[in-house]
């Protein structure tokens, strides 16, 4: 799976998450009666989606995803491409957290209402880290693909010749200026 989709996907499930874990949280406070949950929980997601959008709010990508990159080993054909597996593999504290969390989201509905703040940061702190990365893919003439590894080993990525990009060429700024022509 390519990179890129992965931090795409990965950026949608933590919102996917955090919509089904504040949905549960608005269902179980109603259920129980607590008015005080939901002004609380609101609060907590405020201050979650400030914290996340501060995290995010640069275009370059972050220091544990440049070293990620770095240490890609190259590879000249293309991996193994499983997206399901990929995802399950490397999202599984993702899943195990919503489940969790929704588990007991009717008998302590704090716990989802925590869980969807969580789930917001990591959505909107990570979301330009895609774009960050294809930039890069652009520049160096490279693809990066999630390596196939175990669950509980830190990921690792392979790096396999693309296309370079020549968009400075096409717009004139190469650094070379044409010779001026006198006007007929």
């Amino acid at each position: 799976m390519r990179f890129t989709d992965f931090l795409r996907t990965t950026v949608l499930a933590s919102a996917g998450a955090a919509s089904v874990l504040a949905a549960l949280t608005v269902a179980s406070a109603a259920g129980n009666g607590n008015d005080l949950i939901v002004p609380f929980a609101a609060a907590w997601w405020l201050v979650a989606a400030a914290a996340g959008i501060w995290l995010g709010r640069r275009a370059e990508t972050s220091s544990p995803i440049a070293s990620l990159l770095s240490s890609a080993r190259t590879q000249a054909s293309l991996p193994e491409v499983n997206p399901a597996r990929t995802m399950l593999n490397r999202l599984w504290p993702l899943l195990v957290s919503t489940v969790g969390a929704g588990a007991v989201a009717f008998l302590v509905p704090q716990v989802p209402a925590v869980a969807t703040g969580f789930a917001i940061i990591w959505a909107l702190a990570w979301r330009r880290q895609a774009s960050a990365v294809r930039a890069i893919e652009q520049r160096d003439g490279a693809r990066f693909y999630v390596d196939k590894t175990s669950p509980l080993q830190p990921i690792r990525l392979v790096r396999t010749p693309g296309f370079r990009s020549n968009l400075f060429e096409l717009n004139g700024a190469s650094g070379r200026s044409r010779p001026a022509r006198p006007r007929a």
